[in-house]
């Protein structure tokens, strides 16, 4: 950096820090989940939401540059990238020293530095059958040497597992320096697990050992915020962790990016976090959520509810009234996959591979009209899949047309009729081809997108004969039946972590039951294609390996598909910087808010 730029840098610094002085009030963000969370500890969650939080108050070794376009990684709490052998085997990291563990009654007074040591014992806990973790699925697909080995003998002897055993795949070479050995090349092992603050970021044993089983509701980490309050299913607090290091903004904008440009510009050198406080309420129904948005109770609206769509942004436009106001709109793909129907392959009626199984799942999935519930639920709020690769990812392919997007009831009755689900007693509902009822159970929620989600379904197999029941239950319920293998039928989104296509081909890898793969599909030759694309470097050979498995996906319809969302968040003038980078989960982490002009504007 130029003297002259570190001079300015110093200005901006001094200049935002003597404003925050000037007005002494808290810098608070206020906004709201419409899915109620599941817990902190990194280790047991999946969900987006209760990673969202827990990615701002645990630190993984890389992150994502949160301005930068495309995808940049940077070291977090590294002093550089990691070092990677050109077999890409194995891998060093070398944590920067000097960085500390929020303050704990759990490190009884001590000060506690994070070390190598406490991300190899993170990556170990995923292993322990003791945290049941849905992300170990991740680390066994990279095949860290020695672990799944030692997991097993753990599951046959059922003892502790043992922390302090040598593994061959993870260990600390000294203090601050790790070191990951993989049985098989995994180019993008960094960029896949390594980035993910949510899952992988580092805790420390200490904590976990203190409160055990509760270690849900004691999170404890390096990051930026720490848990202030927590009401389950309610309302959840972060606030400032005093202790976090010294970190100053220095995203980095696209130079073709004005708005990103002016961000970086009005933001650089200030010293992370900015905000005091978050402050996050639990809002299911997407009314009340837009109200409080609307009357100035949140500060950020993320993800404009689809109803509200037409009235709020008509052409994809901010509408005038709201613009008045100060406020500004962002719109972005979430880089997810919408799953209609997951089927679940391990029940009788819908899982199964031979034919009329198979010729099951695709008439549902001809017989499900996607178009209807884009511009009917989702209101033109995305678009339609293909396959289960998003945009933004790597193997995504904007050509490629398949099956999956088709809605067309007359194939799906012939599919139905040619393999013998048809209404023999006349009662307009089609029987199993052994006579057999023919009921199809799909799990669903309470809130409204739900509901119409749910109609819809109700509407489009009663068009080809086929009777649908629904389960309503709790997100969070309904994901732990999920993880079991106990629901038939349940509609869900999958959305990326890093840059790549791997994330959505993990949905029907055998090995990942329980883990990504809720439909708990096993296919071999699925598996070898998902298995070799994994290995490769990214290039024209790997993009087509991924369409091979894709269009496998599309064949025996694991899943119905049905579309890549887009995000419209909008915010009120007094939110500063945001902008969505959906590989970046603490977003918060990188925003301001000016609580004068809040306190104006909201009377």
């Amino acid at each position: 950096m130029s003297v002259r730029a570190l001079a300015a840098t110093l200005i901006l610094a001094l200049a935002g820090a003597a404003a925050a002085a000037a007005d002494g009030a808290p810098r608070v963000l206020r906004y709201a989940f419409p899915v109620a969370e599941t817990g902190f500890d990194p280790v047991q969650i999946s969900d987006l939401y209760s990673r969202t939080v827990v990615a701002g108050i645990f630190d993984a070794p890389l992150t994502f540059d949160f301005l930068a376009r495309p995808p940049r990684m940077k070291p977090n709490t590294l002093v550089a990238m990691p070092e990677i052998d050109a077999e890409f085997r194995t891998f060093t990291f070398r944590v920067k020293p000097g960085i500390f563990f929020a303050d704990d009654p759990a490190f009884q007074g001590r000060k506690r530095e994070l070390v190598a040591q406490d991300y190899v014992y993170t990556l170990k806990r995923h292993y322990d059958p003791r945290w049941n973790s849905p992300n170990l699925y991740r680390l066994e697909a990279v095949k860290i040497l020695g672990l799944s080995e030692l997991r097993r003998e753990v599951l046959a002897s059922k003892k502790p597992f043992p922390y302090d055993q040598p593994v061959e795949g993870v260990r600390a070479l000294d203090r601050y320096t790790f070191q990951v050995r993989l049985a098989e090349a995994s180019p993008r092992f960094h960029q896949e697990v390594m980035t993910d603050h949510g899952n992988f970021g580092a805790v420390a044993r200490e904590v976990v050992e203190a409160y055990g089983d509760k270690i849900m509701e004691h999170p404890v980490g390096t990051g930026a915020f720490r848990l202030a309050q927590w009401r389950r299913s309610s309302r959840i607090v972060l606030e400032r962790n005093p202790g976090y290091r010294e970190q100053f903004y220095d995203e980095q904008a696209p130079a073709d990016d004005p708005r990103s440009q002016a961000i970086a510009a009005q933001l650089a050198g200030r010293r992370m976090p900015m905000l005091d406080r978050v402050e996050i309420a639990i809002i299911e129904e997407s009314q009340p959520r837009w109200l409080s948005f609307l009357n100035g109770q949140t500060d950020l609206m993320e993800r404009l509810p689809n109803e509200f769509a037409p009235a709020v942004i008509p052409n994809d436009r901010l509408a005038p009234n709201l613009a008045r106001r100060g406020i500004t709109m962002e719109r972005t793909p979430l880089v997810d996959i919408t799953l209609a129907a997951l089927f679940n392959q391990d029940d009788p009626v819908v899982g199964g591979y031979t034919p009329e199984k198979v010729a099951l799942r695709r008439a549902i999935a001809l017989a499900y009209d996607s178009d209807q519930e884009i511009r009917l639920v989702r209101k033109s709020q995305a678009i339609p899949a293909q396959t289960a690769v998003a945009p933004l990812t790597f193997g995504y392919n904007p050509a490629l047309k398949t099956t999956m997007s088709d809605h067309d009831p007359a194939r799906a009755m012939a599919l139905l009729d040619l393999y013998g689900y048809v209404d023999r007693d006349g009662d307009g509902w089609r029987e199993r081809p052994d006579g057999s009822p023919l009921v199809l159970e799909y799990a669903t929620q309470p809130d409204q997108v739900s509901r119409q989600l749910a109609e819809l379904w109700e509407k489009n197999m009663k068009a080809v004969g086929l009777k649908m029941v629904f389960k309503v239950a709790k997100w969070p319920e309904n994901l732990k039946a999920s993880r079991a293998g106990k629901l038939m039928m349940w509609g869900v989104a999958w959305a990326a972590t890093t840059p790549d296509g791997d994330t959505f081909l993990a949905l029907a890898y055998g090995p990942n039951k329980g883990g990504a793969n809720h439909s708990r599909f096993a296919l071999p030759a699925f598996d070898a294609l998902y298995e070799k694309q994994k290995a490769m470097p990214d290039g024209a050979e790997r993009q087509q390996t991924i369409e091979e498995a894709s269009k496998l996906m599309v064949a025996y319809v694991p899943y119905k598909l049905s579309s890549h969302r887009i995000a419209t968040d909008l915010m009120h003038p007094w939110v500063i910087g945001f902008r969505r980078n959906p590989f970046v989960r603490e977003f918060y982490k990188y925003l301001d808010v000016d609580p004068a002009l809040r306190d104006k504007e909201v009377k």
